[in-house]
């Protein structure tokens, strides 16, 4: 057992960990960052997700930092691809051609840039970087953490002594750890009055998760994976809820709950330039290669590639018969260990599915020439690192924003909840997959909302704050909170909390509680580009 100690200790090293550590970098302190994968970036990364963002992304509505991120991105490939002349020269490159997102691109592009952010305060000595740890025991004096306890993957452990402590955890890990009150799943009707809240609260019932992969067309080659051995099931299994098996391209409209067929069309000949990405206006998901393509091969000089490559994030992979996350009672170390297991079997059965049997335009059957790309995620058989997370545990906050504080028919379309304690903004809409309650999707408009501090304060820890999907919102609200931006920006702000209360002698509550603090604390976000206002939009 080794000890050390430092400032800021943020656990857990995905989006929003890497935003709370560059936070309080950029503040002068000193912070220990972790990772339990051997990439940083998390959501963009090891989850292989290419960003879920607002519809006035290019202009407003994240902060400042995160827009480095996607700048740096384009600056990425502009520098480093064979990039058509007018492809490189547009403002608003969208390296795959996506229509999930107007930045879809590479886990890679992503990494490069998070870690360039990262080098120059790693090489000052003001971040530590330890990836393959992972959290297994806090160490706590009342209401504060004093040490948190890593596990390095190799048999050793690490103790880290910290002065505050973040959650960036995928699965607010640190908070059962930390006895730091908490919820999980899907709260009761009354408990928040939520209309889409169920009548009977259910802590096991989560969103499912998805392991993400990634995969290149070749006409005439054979990449066909050996046959799954749960591919049996999983090709007959059928949810209630489904309007055929869950392996094919029947689902339902997230948004209308009808069925409808989706096309998988590899490598289709139209210019990716033509291709506009807006969700507001169109989903983008009923045609399965374009919705997350990755990278578009005619964005580039002729034969530079021969095929695009796109990112499987789609219904067919989506998984949730067990919970991924320990719950007292509910699941323990086991049921999450078979809950990723089954996932992962999942994912290679969408796509030995899609090599053998599924439909093709021509009238065949079956598209041998998919190519899993591992290049491209990390690991094996070009499954994502990590399993997409997208509902953690939730601190019990000071602040829990509920359906009535976003959702478009209860706010109106213009509403939105102004907050005194504004920390940041985001807009989503309200946006839950299928989970492991039995409940099919729940996609609602929502208006843009801002972040109140108060929501990342738990009700009694004093120097423990959440910096992700882990802040104080309800099973609906996650539906809008959990998506890139607003990770980052609930990250950012963490890590200057922290970093705040360590400059002026107080705690993150004070901060809030206090007039003068609070305005302080609101103007060093103002300054250093954490939008805290919305102009005048209208939600979706």
């Amino acid at each position: 057992m080794t000890e050390s100690s430092t400032e800021i200790l943020v656990v857990g090293g995905g989006l929003g960990g890497v935003a709370a550590a560059l936070a309080a970098a950029r503040s002068g302190r000193r912070v220990v960052l972790t990772e339990e994968t051997d990439w940083i970036g998390g959501q963009l990364t090891s989850q292989a997700v290419p960003p879920d963002e607002n519809p006035w992304i290019e202009r407003f509505g994240c902060t400042a930092s995160y827009r480095q991120v996607r700048e740096g991105i384009r600056a990425y490939y502009r520098r480093a691809y064979p990039l058509r002349a007018e492809a490189a020269a547009s403002p608003e490159l969208n390296p795959g051609a996506g229509r999930v997102s107007k930045l879809c691109h590479e886990p890679r592009a992503a990494l490069a840039v998070l870690e360039e952010l990262l080098a120059p305060h790693r090489a000052a000595g003001r971040i530590t970087l330890l990836t393959g740890h992972r959290p297994v025991a806090a160490r706590t004096d009342g209401d504060e953490v004093r040490a948190v306890e890593l596990d390095d993957g190799q048999g050793g452990r690490h103790t880290v002594q910290a002065s505050y402590v973040l959650d960036a955890t995928e699965n607010g890990d640190l908070l059962p750890l930390a006895g730091a009150e908490h919820a999980t799943g899907a709260e009761s009707r009354a408990e928040y009055g939520e209309p889409h809240a169920p009548e009977t609260a259910d802590p096991a019932n989560l969103q499912g998760i998805t392991y993400c992969f990634a995969v290149s067309h070749h006409e005439g080659e054979d990449h066909t994976i050996e046959r799954p051995a749960d591919y049996g099931f999983w090709r007959s299994y059928r949810p209630d809820f489904w309007p055929g098996p869950l392996v094919g391209f029947a689902a339902p409209d997230p948004r209308t709950l009808e069925p409808v067929v989706r096309t998988f069309d590899p490598n289709p000949d139209v210019d990716p330039l033509d291709v506009a990405a807006d969700q507001s206006a169109d989903a983008g998901d009923k045609e399965l290669w374009g919705f997350r393509r990755i990278l578009a091969r005619r964005l580039h000089r002729s034969g530079a590639f021969d095929s695009d490559i796109t990112l499987a994030n789609w219904p067919l992979n989506d998984y949730w018969l067990k919970p991924a996350l320990e719950i007292d009672g509910y699941a323990d170390a086991e049921t999450v260990r078979q809950a990723h297991d089954e996932a992962r079997g999942l994912s290679l059965s969408v796509l030995y599915w899609l090599q053998t049997e599924a439909p093709r335009p021509d009238g065949g059957t079956g598209f041998p020439g998919l190519r899993p790309r591992p290049d491209v995620t990390g690991a094996e058989h070009g499954l994502a690192k990590a399993a997409y997370v997208r509902e953690s545990r939730r601190i019990k906050a000071v602040t829990t924003v509920t359906e009535h504080d976003v959702a478009m028919d209860i706010v109106g379309p213009r509403g939105i909840t102004r907050r005194h304690d504004a920390a940041g903004i985001g807009s989503y809409r309200i946006d839950l997959h299928p989970s492991t309650g039995g409940d099919t999707y729940i996609d609602i408009p929502s208006v843009p909302f801002e972040i109140p501090l108060g929501a990342l304060l738990p009700v009694r820890m004093r120097n423990l704050l959440p910096a992700g999907k882990n802040a104080g919102t309800t099973h609906i609200t996650n539906g809008c909170f959990r998506l890139h931006p607003v990770e980052w920006n609930i990250g950012e702000t963490a890590g200057r909390l922290a970093a705040f209360a360590l400059d002026n002698g107080t705690e993150p509550h004070a901060v809030r509680e206090k007039d003068d603090l609070l305005e302080r604390f609101s103007a060093l976000l103002d300054s250093t580009g954490v939008e805290r206002r919305w102009p005048d939009v209208r939600g979706y």
